[in-house]
C-alpha cells in the first residue's frame, strides 16, 4: 500500500533524482561497462512511428529539447523482412542523437523461434555503422515473445542467445535485458513461469523492466505501489538489492496525470538507474510537464504491495 503523507511532503525529492540519479558523478559513470546510457530521464522510438523516420534530425531536436539523455530506439523485430528497417534512417537518428549530446539504445525483439535469425539480427543492431562511423552506445534485448509455447524451450533459447551474445561484445559491453514487467508475472504466474531473473543478472548489466502500470491500475498510490513491486521483486528475484534497474512506465497514451506521479513518486523511492514511459509520441504534453519538472519528495522506502 502507498503511504499516505501530508501533501508538501508528499513531492519532495526527484531533485534527490536529480541529484542522485540524473546527476551522478562523472566518476560514477566510468565504470566498466559504463551503463550511462540507461542513466536518468530517457524516451523511446520504435518502427512503427513513421514521423520519427521521415525527419530523424526534427526528432531528436524536440527530444533533446525536453531534456531527455537517452533515446531506446528500435531497429527491428522477429516479424520484419529484414535484419535492420530502415537504416539509411537509423544512421540519422543515431548521428543527430550524438550530436545533441544524448545516447542511443538499440534494442531488438527476438521470437526464439529462429534462434539463428535472432542472433543474426541482435547482431547486426550492436554492429550497426552509420555513414559517419558511429555505433550505438549500448543494446538491449526486448524479452517478451511467447511465440514459443513451452516456457522450458522459450527460457533455454532466451538463455542460449544471451550467452551467445555476451560471447561475441565480451564483458565491457554494456548489455540491457528489457523484461516484461515483474509485477504483471506475479499477477499472471503463467505467462512465464520460473522466468529467469537470476541468470539474465549473470549476462545483462542493467534490467530494463515493462513495469506498464496501465494495464494493471490506474490513480496516483496504485500506480506507486505497481511500480514500487515491480522493481522491488527484481531486486528479490536476483538476490541483488543493488541490481542496475532502468524502469520503463505507462503505456504513455493510457497514463492520467495522476499515474504519471504515482510513476514518478516511485522512481524516487526506490531509486532505479534511470526511468521512462513508453513511447515517445504517445506521451502526452500533461505528462511531459510532469517528467521534465518532477515534483521533489524525500525518498522512502522502495516497496509496494
Amino acid at each position: 500500500m502507498a503511504r499516505s503523507r501530508g501533501r508538501p511532503r508528499v513531492y519532495a525529492a526527484i531533485a534527490a533524482l536529480g541529484a542522485a540519479i540524473l546527476l551522478v558523478p562523472a566518476a560514477a559513470a566510468q565504470s566498466h561497462p559504463d551503463l550511462s546510457s540507461y542513466r536518468g530521464f530517457a524516451t523511446w522510438i520504435d518502427i512503427f512511428s513513421p514521423q520519427a523516420w521521415s525527419d530523424p534530425e526534427g526528432t531528436i531536436a524536440a527530444v533533446a529539447a525536453r531534456g531527455v539523455r537517452t533515446v531506446f530506439l528500435e531497429t527491428g523485430n522477429y516479424s520484419q523482412a529484414t535484419d535492420l528497417v530502415r537504416p539509411a534512417g537509423l544512421g540519422r537518428l543515431v548521428e543527430a542523437a550524438h550530436a545533441a549530446g544524448l545516447k542511443v539504445v538499440a534494442w531488438y525483439l527476438p521470437s526464439f523461434v529462429h534462434p539463428a535469425r535472432d542472433l543474426r539480427r541482435a547482431l547486426a543492431a550492436i554492429r550497426f555503422r552509420t555513414p559517419q562511423g558511429q555505433r550505438f552506445d549500448s543494446f538491449a534485448l526486448d524479452i517478451e515473445a511467447t511465440s514459443v509455447k513451452v516456457v522450458a524451450r522459450r527460457t533455454a533459447r532466451l538463455l542460449a542467445l544471451s550467452r551467445s551474445l555476451r560471447d561475441v561484445v565480451g564483458a565491457d559491453y554494456p548489455l540491457g535485458a528489457i523484461i516484461p514487467s515483474p509485477r504483471g508475472m506475479e499477477l499472471r504466474p503463467s505467462f512465464w513461469p520460473g522466468f529467469p531473473f537470476k541468470q539474465l543478472a549473470a549476462l545483462y548489466d542493467v534490467f530494463v523492466p515493462m513495469a506498464y502500470y496501465t494495464y494493471h491500475v490506474h490513480g496516483e498510490p496504485a500506480v506507486h505501489d505497481d511500480v514500487a513491486r515491480a522493481i522491488a521483486l527484481i531486486r528479490e528475484q536476483t538476490g541483488d538489492p543493488d541490481v542496475p534497474i532502468h524502469v520503463i512506465g505507462g503505456v504513455a497514451d493510457a497514463s492520467r496525470k495522476g499515474d504519471v506521479r504515482g510513476f514518478l513518486r516511485a522512481v524516487a523511492d526506490c531509486r532505479p538507474l534511470g526511468f521512462s514511459l513508453y513511447d515517445y509520441f504517445a506521451t502526452k504534453p500533461g505528462a511531459w510537464k510532469l517528467l521534465m519538472s518532477p515534483p521533489q519528495f524525500d525518498p522512502g522506502s522502495c516497496g509496494g504491495s
